[in-house]
C-alpha cells in the first residue's frame, strides 16, 4: 500500500515507515513555504550563528532554519547578503507610517516609544491598530498625565514647572495605573522637560513600577539654577540609578551621551557598578554628536548654557539652518513667535563620548528619532541603524557585525520580553520565531539621512519584514501594506 503524506524530513519518514511496516511505503513530499529567503548570511545573536542558511517562512513566523534548500511560492536569493533579525528601537518618537517608512529603510521592525510615551494609551493603541508599517507600542506618559491634571489651555506651561501636591501626586499615580491597564509599557520619564517633578514623585513612579514589574524608561533631568557645580549632570544619574536599587524597579536611562556629556565614562562606570551589584539597569546611545529638542522646553530655561555646555552658535534653528545668537536665541525662543516647528539641533554631544557609548557593553542602539509631520529635524530617525552598520561597523572597525547586531536586535528584544510578552518572539533567528527579519548588504550599508536632509533613505538595506511581509524589497517601500501589530506591556488584561 502506498501513503502520500506531506513530510519535511526523510529521517521521520523513515521512522514513520518503520512504525506503519513493511507493507507500507512512504512519499516525502517536501514543505512549500509562503516566503523562502534563500542562501544568506544568516546571523542570529541569539545563538551566535553566522552561516548560509535558508529559511523558510509561512504567516508570520520562520518555520525552518535549514543548511539545505527549501521549496517555497516566493523564493528570494540572498546571495551575498546578510540576514538579521529586524532592529528593535525603543526609542522612536516618530509614531506614524510616514516615520515608520523610513525607520523601516533603516532595517528597523519594531518602533517603541518608552521615553515620551501616551497618555491616554488606550485610545493610541486603537488609532494604530490594523494601519501600522511596523510593530508598535508605548509607556505611560508623565508629561502626558502632567498636562492632563495642568491643562496648556488653562495654563501653558504650568504642567511642566507645578510642584505635585499630595492630591495631584495620587492622581498622577492613580493615572498611571490605568495606563498601565491598558498596556502601556511602564512610565515614560522626560525629566529634563519636568522640572516641576519633585524627587518624592519620581520615586512614587518608580516604586509603582516595581509593584506592577514594568520598567522605568526615563530622560534624566539637570541641574537647575545659574550656577552649577562641575560634573553636575552625574548626580541626575545618580537620582535614577538610587531609585532601581531601592525600589527594585527596572531601569532604561536613554540616550546616555547627551545625558551625561564630558562625563559619559563616570556614567556608564556608575551603570557597570549597579549592574554588578544587582541593579537592572540599561542605556543606549545614537552615533551622533547632536541632538535636538524644542527650543522653547524646560531644557533652554535659564542656565542652559552651563547644564549643556554649549552657547548660541552650537544651536542651529532649523526652520532655517542659521546658527542661532542671542538675539535669534530670544526671538525665535518667544512663545508668541510663529514657527512650525520649535526645534533645534543642538552640537554639543563629545565625539570621544559617543565612540565610547556606541561599543559599551551595557549601551544598546536606539535613535530617538522624531515625528517628521514638521518635515523632520535631525538624521537620526532616518539613519541610526545604517550609520552605526556602515560608520562604525565597516569603517570604523569600533563594533564587530555581530556585537552591532545584537545591540538592535537580540538585546533590546531581551531586555524587554520581561514586561512585553510578545518580545520572546523577536530579536532571533530560530524555528518558532517571528519573521521580523532585515536584509543587508554589509559592503554597502549606509546612513544617507545628514543635518541638512535629514528624511534621505538609508542605503543597502535590501529587504525587510514584518511579520513575514515585506515592507521594504529590493531597496523599496511595499506600498499599502501595514503588518505592524501592538506590543503591550503585562498590566494589561
Amino acid at each position: 500500500m502506498n501513503l502520500f503524506i506531506r513530510i519535511r524530513s526523510l529521517s521521520a519518514a523513515l521512522l514513520l515507515s518503520v512504525c506503519l511496516g513493511s507493507g507500507f511505503s512512504v512519499a516525502v513530499a517536501a514543505e512549500t513555504y509562503d516566503i523562502v529567503l534563500a542562501g544568506g548570511r544568516v546571523m542570529d545573536p541569539a545563538t551566535g550563528l553566522d552561516a548560509t542558511r535558508h529559511l523558510g517562512i509561512s504567516g508570520h513566523r520562520i518555520e525552518a532554519v535549514s543548511e539545505q534548500p527549501l521549496e517555497g511560492i516566493q523564493i528570494i536569493d540572498l546571495n551575498g547578503l546578510v540576514v538579521t533579525p529586524g532592529f528593535v528601537d525603543y526609542h522612536a518618537h516618530g509614531q506614524d507610517n510616514q516615520a515608520n517608512r523610513l525607520q523601516a529603510r533603516d532595517g528597523v521592525t519594531t518602533a517603541l516609544d518608552l521615553e515620551g510615551g501616551r497618555y491616554p494609551v488606550e485610545s493610541w493603541y486603537r488609532e494604530r491598530s490594523g494601519n501600522a508599517v511596523l510593530n508598535y507600542g508605548v509607556s505611560v506618559s508623565h508629561h502626558g498625565i502632567r498636562k492632563a491634571l495642568w491643562p496648556e489651555a488653562e495654563e501653558p506651561e504650568r504642567w511642566a514647572y507645578a510642584e505635585a501636591g499630595p492630591n495631584e501626586l495620587g492622581q498622577i499615580l492613580a493615572r498611571f495605573r490605568d495606563g498601565l491597564s491598558q498596556g502601556g509599557i511602564g512610565a515614560g520619564l522626560g525629566l529634563e522637560y519636568t522640572p516641576g517633578a519633585g524627587y518624592d514623585e519620581v520615586w512614587s513612579i518608580f516604586d509603582l513600577m516595581a509593584e506592577h514589574r514594568l520598567p522605568v524608561t526615563v530622560h534624566v533631568r539637570r541641574a537647575r539654577g545659574e550656577w552649577n557645580p562641575p560634573h553636575s549632570n552625574l548626580a541626575s544619574i545618580q537620582e535614577v540609578l538610587a531609585n532601581a536599587a531601592g525600589t527594585g524597579a527596572a531601569l532604561h536611562i536613554v540616550h546616555i551621551t547627551p545625558s551625561a556629556l564630558a562625563d559619559t565614562a563616570i556614567a556608564l562606570a556608575l551603570i557597570d557598578g549597579a549592574r554588578a551589584a544587582g541593579v537592572d539597569v540599561t542605556t543606549e546611545a545614537y552615533p551622533y554628536t547632536a541632538g535636538s529638542t524644542s527650543l522653547r522646553s524646560a531644557a533652554f530655561d535659564s542656565g542652559w548654557q552651563q547644564r549643556l555646555g554649549m552657547s548660541y552658535g552650537d544651536l542651529v534653528w532649523t526652520e532655517t539652518g542659521e546658527r542661532l545668537t542671542r538675539e535669534t536665541f530670544e526671538r525665535y525662543r518667544a512663545p508668541d513667535y510663529p514657527a512650525e516647528t520649535t526645534a533645534v539641533i543642538a552640537h554639543f554631544i563629545p565625539e570621544e563620548a559617543m565612540h565610547l557609548a556606541i561599543s559599551h557593553p551595557a549601551a544598546h542602539i536606539a535613535s530617538d528619532g522624531l515625528s517628521w509631520k514638521t518635515g523632520g529635524e535631525h538624521p537620526r530617525g532616518a539613519g541610526t541603524f545604517a550609520r552605526v552598520l556602515g560608520h562604525h561597523v565597516r569603517e570604523r572597525q569600533s563594533l564587530d557585525l555581530m556585537t552591532a547586531l545584537a545591540k538592535m536586535s537580540w538585546l533590546p528584544a531581551q531586555r524587554l520580553a520581561p514586561f512585553v510578552p510578545a518580545m520572546a518572539d523577536k530579536g532571533r533567528i530560530a524555528a518558532g520565531a517571528d519573521a521580523d527579519l532585515t536584509v543587508f548588504d554589509p559592503e554597502r550599508v549606509i546612513d544617507r539621512a545628514t543635518y541638512t536632509q535629514p528624511m534621505q533613505a538609508s542605503a543597502g538595506i535590501t529587504h525587510v519584514l514584518v511579520g513575514g511581509t515585506f515592507v521594504v524589497r529590493d531597496g523599496h517601500h511595499v506600498d499599502g501594506v501595514f503588518p505592524g501589530r501592538a506590543l503591550r506591556g503585562t498590566g494589561a488584561p
